[in-house]
């Protein structure tokens, strides 16, 4: 069975990003990123293909960045009713934990669930969810082709963080940002893709988009 995701109500006492920073998840400069898409209320989507690679824990550290006043309502934690939460999150962030097939937990959809969540989903709501996704085209596939979202209603997740998990998925030894995008638009299912950042595997650095070290050597300057 899947681990059971850590509540999104407990991302006030979470790992914050500048704590993924100092574990070598991340550069300063990756987390300021994400830091501004929370901030900002940006729709986004957390990808990594197996188990255990940090998808929820990146996700509530971004949440944790929104400002004070902004609400953020989880589908199962927060109720099923979806018109209901996104009346609620207006503001804020309606939170998906995972679009999936395997409806093994609370809140994990598929279809027409995430249909009519990215429908339903208004001016004023974003949205935050998590796929196992080999990236972000496989994540627009799934959405798209998978769940048949439109195009127009896919563009609102604005920004996609590609994890990977180093080791063996069970006990891994290391989890890295692979790549954030920014998602400028989607065509015929498919993602028109702005690099912001990736992960210099070779060099162990994280890299701007244009091509500089955004930060050096992993980890803590």
């Amino acid at each position: 069975m899947p681990e059971r995701p850590s509540s999104i109500g407990t991302i006030n006492t979470a790992l914050r990003l500048d704590d993924l920073v100092a574990n070598r998840t991340m550069s300063r400069e990756v987390a300021e990123t994400l830091r501004r898409i929370g901030r900002d209320r940006r729709s986004f989507a957390v990808l990594a293909v197996p188990r255990l690679a940090g998808k929820s824990t990146v996700l509530r550290a971004i949440l944790a960045e929104r400002p004070p006043t902004s609400p953020v309502m989880t589908l199962a934690e927060d109720g099923q009713d979806i018109d209901e939460l996104v009346k609620k999150s207006t503001g804020g962030y309606l939170v998906i934990p995972e679009i999936t097939q395997s409806a093994a937990m609370p809140g994990y959809i598929w279809g027409d669930d995430v249909r009519r969540i990215f429908k339903a989903a208004k001016t004023g709501v974003s949205l935050a969810a998590t796929l196992h996704a080999d990236g972000p085209e496989d994540a627009f596939t799934q959405i798209c082709q998978g769940c048949g979202v439109p195009d127009a209603d896919a563009s609102k997740i604005a920004f996609s963080v590609h994890l990977r998990s180093i080791g063996r998925w069970e006990e891994p030894t290391r989890r890295v940002v692979q790549a954030v995008h920014a998602i400028e638009g989607v065509k015929g299912g498919t993602p028109k893709l702005r690099l912001l950042h990736q992960w210099d595997e070779r060099r162990d650095e994280f890299v701007s988009a244009t091509g500089d070290a955004a930060s050096g050597r992993a980890g803590p300057a």
